[in-house]
Parts: structure tokens; C-alpha cells; sequence
């Protein structure tokens, strides 16, 4: 496992595979390689290293996945920081200070996504994460009545109008007062609510045609270019020197082909 600019991970991968030599045995092996011993205190910090940044590489292959949509980032950050901060207990004083400076330069960099109404919503219209992900109390609240405020304006004008469930003709309508009885109203608090309530599996969103309209419109995007940088990758190996006489067309569906298995149905090998 040898560091790489073009991977994120790969220097913590590397000194992970490193710590789990004993240091006893670690240090012949330097020395038959010529290079420089480590000594306990080296030893340790690499240990606390990776101790520190275990957090960082799970929210990074988290984000970095295929199946990942927009909402999945603001649980993660979150997630990833309070897991960060939580380890500043157990670390020496040589690595004290990282939690702080790695949550520090999560909030600077995402600072323009972290309070974004696009990432709130996102975030709460995926089943799996909701509102689960909000600690704060007041902070929930505000999510709540953005979705409920955002689920109205998706919700279809004819569904607020009220009809007459009674005909009458206009004879009748000289002897008999009758009044208009609404039907059964939209309520986009009942809808949020019962979302909130319901399950976490993505085919709950059937269930509630609103909600899933808002979660089709906010979690189009990726959080990260990775897969797409990998789309580019396997479009290498479809347009090979040996088949560069394809039309752009079933280059096209090729390249589909091969990239959409990922979010086919899993189906069970029967033998």
C-alpha cells in the first residue's frame, strides 16, 4: 500500500498496515531496508493517527460511494464531528489539538452547505436519516417547518379546493339553504408527520407522493465527483483501441449497460 495524490485514504491505509507490525519487529525490518528506526514515540503517534483520522476515511468512502445521494452529507458531517471531538479523551498530548483542527476545517470549508436549506431538506426527506440526525431541539424544529413548508408548495393546487356534494338545481335553491361541504384537505403537517413516523426503506417514499417529489428534487446531485470520475474510468475500457470504430450512439448504451448494474435490482442466485 504505497500513498497516492489521486486517493484520499491511501496515506492513512499505509500507516494503518504499518501499526500493525509490532514496533519490536517493525525496526529489524528498517534496518534490513535501510532506513531510518522508529522510536516509541513516533510508534505512538502513528497509532493515535489513525486513531484520530478513522473517522474521516469512513465519512470520505461514505461520500465517495455510488449509491450516494446529496442528503446523506450533512448526517455525515455531522456524525463525522461529533465522532472526532468524542476521541480527544483518549489522545497524548502530541495529538491533542487534531479533533479540533479537523472540525475546525470542516466547518470552514463547508461552512456555506452546513446551515443550506438544500442540504436540510435533502437530508430529511431521505428515509434512512429524517430528522435522526439532528441532536438539537430547536434545530429539528426548523427542519421540521421547512419540510412542511416545502411539501405545501409541492403539493397540487386542486387538492385545497372544496366541492359541493350535494347538486341542486335552482329551484330548489329558493326553498333549501345548502351549504358547501369541503372535502378532506391536503395537510402537509399530516403528510410530514407520518413520514416521520413511517419506516426507513427508500420505497417508503411511495407513500407519500409530496415528500418524494421533494426528495427526487434535492438528492439529484452527488456529494462527491468520485463516481463520476469513475463513470470516466469505465468509458476507458468500453472505447478500447480494438473498438474505436463505434458510433457515439452505442457507445453510449454500452456504457449504460455497464454502469447501471450498480443500481439494478439485487436479485437472490437460485440453485
Amino acid at each position: 500500500m504505497v500513498p497516492t495524490s489521486t486517493r484520499w485514504n491511501s496515506l492513512y491505509e499505509a500507516i494503518s498496515r504499518i501499526i500493525t507490525i509490532l514496533l519490536n519487529e517493525l525496526n529489524p525490518l528498517c534496518v534490513k531496508l535501510g532506513i531510518k528506526c522508529l522510536n516509541e514515540r513516533e510508534y505512538q503517534f502513528l497509532k493515535e493517527y489513525c486513531t484520530v483520522m478513522k473517522p474521516l476515511t469512513v465519512a470520505l468512502d461514505i461520500l465517495q460511494g455510488d449509491e450516494c445521494t446529496y442528503g446523506a452529507l450533512l448526517p455525515t458531517l455531522t456524525s463525522l464531528m461529533s465522532k472526532t471531538l468524542a476521541l480527544k479523551d483518549d489522545l497524548s498530548r502530541m495529538t491533542a489539538s487534531l479533533p479540533d483542527v479537523i472540525v475546525k476545517a470542516i466547518k470552514t470549508r463547508f461552512d456555506a452547505v452546513l446551515d443550506s436549506q438544500e442540504g436540510l431538506l435533502a437530508a430529511a426527506t431521505c428515509p434512512k436519516f429524517k430528522l435522526r440526525w439532528v441532536r438539537d431541539e430547536h434545530r429539528r424544529e426548523y427542519v421540521k417547518e421547512l419540510l412542511i413548508t416545502e411539501c405545501r408548495k409541492a403539493a397540487p393546487a386542486t387538492e385545497n379546493t372544496n366541492v359541493s356534494q350535494i347538486p341542486a338545481s335552482p329551484a330548489e335553491m329558493d326553498f333549501f339553504e345548502f351549504q358547501n361541504q369541503p372535502t378532506e384537505s391536503f395537510s402537509a403537517e399530516k403528510e410530514v408527520t407520518n413520514f416521520l413516523r413511517s419506516g426507513y426503506e427508500l420505497e417508503i417514499l411511495n407513500q407519500f407522493p409530496n415528500l418524494k417529489k421533494m426528495y427526487m428534487k434535492y438528492n439529484s446531485p452527488t456529494p462527491s465527483s468520485a463516481p463520476v470520475e469513475r463513470l470516466f474510468s469505465l468509458g476507458g475500457l468500453v472505447l478500447s483501441p480494438k473498438r474505436n470504430r463505434m458510433s457515439d450512439r452505442r457507445f453510449e448504451k454500452l456504457l449504460l449497460m455497464r454502469y447501471n448494474h450498480c443500481f439494478s435490482p439485487k436479485q437472490n442466485n437460485k440453485t
